[in-house]
């Protein structure tokens, strides 16, 4: 369903080059979004190099387990982040003001530290929590999705 009010979003219709991320079991899964768009957008997936993520074109048939047992695209055709139009953003939790709680590492916050894409956390209903600390390496959430809201953050 949280997938259902992103796509009715405008700021997805405008958006044409997307990273998304490869769901874990505790997170929203992303396969059948992918399946769908995959031959309607250019869907990219990230790649764990080091401390660092890579983005690389997603294609179901390139795929291999990774970092952390999560499936990741191979092949060397790295993109750069700036020509990357909307992030989805997996989390542990998000808050009311747009900050992400991840797990720990820190690498969607160094990946969008640059980055003028559109960046909207994805999760649970249960996920989205009133308050998150947040230090100022931590990059805001412009917009939260659960399955019952959508929260707006791009004009706050």
């Amino acid at each position: 369903m949280a997938f259902s009010l992103l796509e009715r979003t405008p700021i997805f219709a405008d958006a044409e080059r997307i990273l998304c991320y490869y769901s874990l079991p505790d997170e929203l899964p992303t396969l059948a979004f992918l399946t769908k768009w995959q031959k309607r957008k250019s869907l990219f997936l990230p790649r764990v190099n080091g401390i660092n993520l890579d983005i690389l074109k997603y294609d179901e048939q390139r795929l291999q387990k990774g970092a952390f047992s999560i499936e990741e695209p191979v092949g060397e055709d790295l993109v750069p982040i700036n020509t990357i139009q909307l992030v989805i953003v997996p989390g542990v939790a998000f808050d009311r003001n747009g900050n992400r709680l991840g797990r720990g590492k820190g690498f969607y916050d160094r990946l969008l530290a640059g980055s003028s894409a559109l960046k909207v956390g994805i999760c649970y209903p249960f996920q989205l929590i009133d308050d998150i600390p947040s230090e100022p390496h931590d990059v805001r959430m412009d917009m939260i999705i659960t399955d019952t809201e959508v929260l707006d953050f791009q004009n706050k």
